[in-house]
């Protein structure tokens, strides 16, 4: 698959409590990108239910949501450090034993390591606009991208997008649309409204003071 330059690595010191839970934790909590596929991912996905997050920055409403669904696997994809560090400190402090980290670039990720028709449902919360025009290209929800978000999905499987920009919501719309596999679950074939279990984002928060509108999009896979 094309690789879809969606990020950049941002250089940004590590915090000590950051830096000591990336020594101490990490063996436990993350799982080693490995090209070849990794059976140490395979168990975990198997071992329940399993949602994946795509770019959970800083990790906070990833912690809370694995949290209040013991029952449910959770995995995070994430390339900042920073945020990885802050999530392995939370993962530990809050004694979650069902979510795990894999700290490499989510195109690989899912090419690579996780299996068809394994997933529960997908996360992306607020992910990077990309508002330039000419940077555009760089948008993680594009047409090869979603057909492997499909592929990982189990039947029923879901994805679900949040963003406030309102351009790249209408975007996200029509690729999703495009899709003969997946169906809006939208009354109106557009935004759903917001879920009760997904806890407001520091994004969102952010994206609210500025008068931004929060649109939220729901796709399942027949």
């Amino acid at each position: 698959m094309r690789k879809i330059r969606s990020y950049v690595t941002r250089k940004k010191r590590l915090t000590n409590l950051q830096q000591r839970a990336l020594d101490q934790y990490a063996e436990h909590y993350c799982i080693p990108y490995d090209p070849s596929g990794s059976s140490e991912l395979k168990r975990f996905i198997d071992s329940g239910p399993c949602f994946l997050e795509i770019g959970f920055g800083m990790g906070e409403v990833t912690a809370q949501i694995a949290e209040s669904c013991p029952e449910n696997r959770y995995l995070g994809v994430e390339v900042y450090q920073p945020g990885v560090g802050k999530l392995l400190h939370e993962i530990h402090t809050r004694k979650l034993e069902n979510l795990r980290i894999v700290s490499h670039d989510v195109t690989e990720v899912l090419y690579h390591m996780v299996e068809d028709c394994s997933l529960e449902g997908v996360h992306l919360f607020f992910p990077d606009p990309w508002p330039k025009k000419r940077h555009h290209k760089r948008r993680l929800i594009q047409p090869r991208f979603v057909s492997e978000l499909t592929r990982v999905l189990k039947p029923g499987g879901y994805i679900y997008a949040v963003t406030d920009w309102e351009d790249y919501a209408y975007q996200m719309l029509e690729v999703f649309s495009s899709s003969d596999l997946l169906g809006n679950c939208s009354s109106d074939s557009q935004f759903i409204d917001s879920v009760s279990w997904r806890p407001v984002t520091k994004f969102e928060r952010k994206g609210t003071e500025k008068d931004h509108v929060i649109r939220e999009l729901m796709f399942r896979k027949d």
